[in-house]
């Protein structure tokens, strides 16, 4: 387990390195080695901690040190895990970049967090080197096998020390056009390793070598923090698969020898579609930790599969700090359940006006209990002490999610209050999508909306107001959006319409869109245009 006293994500991984040297910590399958040209293989923890003191190393012969940003840029394999943790044990912060963006977010991103350094697959160097050049920040673009340069003149440094130092900037869509830099600290991290290590119930954890699976993306919190960090605290083994492959899944789980896997919504659906085998039992996983399965499928899935799905929740500027998880008994199976918070969490359910709700379903306001209410939280967003302010509002974490409450405490996700589009796990901000639409030459006016999606939980639905409306011109622009954004958040559905419902002060009345999509989809003059939102596909 993770020392309360430990004061950083490296020297947690050096406590077990040290206690369980010839444990595998990642394994890399041959269907993963192929997809990224790199060996399949199992990687100790002592072969990680010389890798890690290598690359350390050699930062550190650099000039590279405490409060460094360093972009990573390396999708899903498992050499992201070991920069992380080299650049932790240095005290330099990573800022890992989703391999889907494109030049406009790019150089955004870059813009805004200004790196010392960016670490990238071969085929993204001169991408990523114009994206600097169009940010205006002079930072050196290496690869894995590249000796790194001097850091750049007046890079910005990350403060903060021990616990409290910035281990990691993620980036995360708002309401707002533009993602958040989410700073998040070695506390985040070793607080969400604790936590997982320690839950029990369903998904309790030993610590005689568990082997977790999971196809979701490196890059994000749940990855980094409770995937990682969870097996980091109990010598256990992490199996990272490039993407998501329904048909290979089950024999990638038997290969890794996985005790428990990870989940989102999307995956029990596409399994469930599968022609039901002999095989759907062979494997050794206790538990699935994750969310948003669909409530019809949870009591078949389990029945089929043979294990429990753990529906749990989170965000990435919550982290630990406030997590809800339905890992005990009794269960409420198949009604979108949460579980009931922890003692370590205080939760209200406020109205439009702030005031509890009584049992009615509000937004979701949380805080860690104690003396430190932050604690386990993101530290600020990045360069905007307004956002940070207006989430704390009154002692409170805003979390912008809908929830009721039952009597016995059980809580249920009932819908997103933020004007945010959730597919397949990604969150995409509806007005950084519009803006980008609104510099298509043929487009008038754009708003986009959120409508349901059988296997994505949502999908992007754009009502466009232009001047000659045709199939053409629609499949035309999903094209075009995808050369500018990363792919899943290009519109999956496009309708010309006369004129958007707007305020008096031409604002886009949100409620009034949501309403017009949905009647909208599956209407005739509604283009669907799901089939070219393919990864590439520019």
């Amino acid at each position: 387990m993770i020392a309360a006293e430990c004061p950083s994500v490296h020297a947690a991984f050096a406590a077990s390195a040290s206690r369980w040297p010839d444990r595998d910590l990642l394994m890399v399958l041959p269907e993963t080695a192929e997809v990224y040209g790199i060996t399949a293989e199992n990687i100790q923890y002592r072969m990680v901690a010389k890798r890690v003191d290598t690359i350390a190393a050699s930062l550190l012969a650099a000039g590279y040190g405490a409060g460094h940003r360093v972009m990573v840029l390396l999708e899903n394999r498992p050499a992201f895990f070991i920069w992380f943790l080299a650049l932790n044990k240095i005290g330099a912060s990573i800022v890992p970049v989703n391999p889907d963006l494109r030049s406009t977010e790019l150089n955004y991103m870059i813009g805004h967090a200004e790196p010392a350094l960016a670490v990238s697959t071969p085929n993204r160097v001169d991408e990523l080197s114009d994206a600097a050049q169009a940010a205006g920040v002079n930072m050196p673009v290496v690869t894995l096998d590249d000796v790194p340069p001097a850091p750049r003149d007046g890079a910005h440094l990350a403060q903060g020390n021990g616990l409290k130092a910035e281990a990691a900037m993620l980036y995360t869509s708002g309401t707002t056009g533009q993602p958040k830099g989410c700073v998040l600290p070695n506390e985040y991290f070793l607080m969400a390793g604790r936590w997982y290590a320690e839950a029990g119930g369903l998904c309790a954890l030993s610590a005689d070598g568990e082997r977790m699976i999971t196809p979701l993306p490196i890059f994000h919190m749940n990855a980094m923090a409770y995937s990682l960090m969870s097996m980091i605290a109990v010598g256990g083994c992490l199996t990272v698969l490039d993407r998501f492959h329904p048909r290979t899944w089950w024999q990638s789980v038997r290969d890794s020898g996985a005790t428990c896997l990870h989940y989102l919504g999307v995956m029990p659906s596409m399994l469930m579609g599968l022609p039901e085998s002999a095989q759907d039992k062979n494997h050794t996983v206790k538990f699935g930790f994750g969310a948003g399965v669909d409530p019809k499928l949870h009591v078949s899935f389990e029945e089929r599969f043979g294990f429990p799905l753990v529906e749990a929740w989170a965000m990435t500027e919550t982290g630990a700090g406030a997590v809800i998880c339905a890992n005990d008994l009794p269960r409420r199976v198949g009604e979108s359940c949460l579980g009931k918070p922890g003692p370590e969490l205080e939760v209200r359910i406020v109205d439009d006006a702030g005031q509890d709700t009584a049992g009615a379903p509000g937004e979701l306001l949380v805080r860690h209990a104690g003396n430190d209410p932050k604690r386990g939280f993101f530290a600020e967003y990045y360069k905007n002490p307004e956002a940070t302010a207006e989430a704390w509002a009154g002692g409170w974490f805003h979390t912008g999610d809908i929830v009721r409450q039952d009597t016995d405490g059980a809580m249920f996700f009932v819908d997103r209050k933020k004007n945010v589009i959730r597919r397949s796990g990604e969150n995409i901000a509806a007005v950084e999508v519009e803006s980008v639409l609104m510099r298509h030459p043929a487009i008038r006016h754009a708003a986009v909306a959120a409508v349901p999606d059988p296997v994505r939980g949502d999908e992007v639905f754009a009502c466009l107001v232009v001047d000659a409306p045709t199939a053409a011109l629609a499949d035309e622009i999903t094209r075009w959006c995808l050369t500018q954004l990363a792919y899943y958040k290009a519109p999956g559905y496009i309708a010309f319409v006369e004129e958007l419902p707007l305020t008096a002060t031409q604002k886009i009345q949100r409620g009034q869109l949501k309403t017009m999509a949905a009647e909208l989809l599956g209407k005739p003059g509604t283009h669907d245009l799901r089939h070219l939102k393919k990864r590439n596909a520019a």
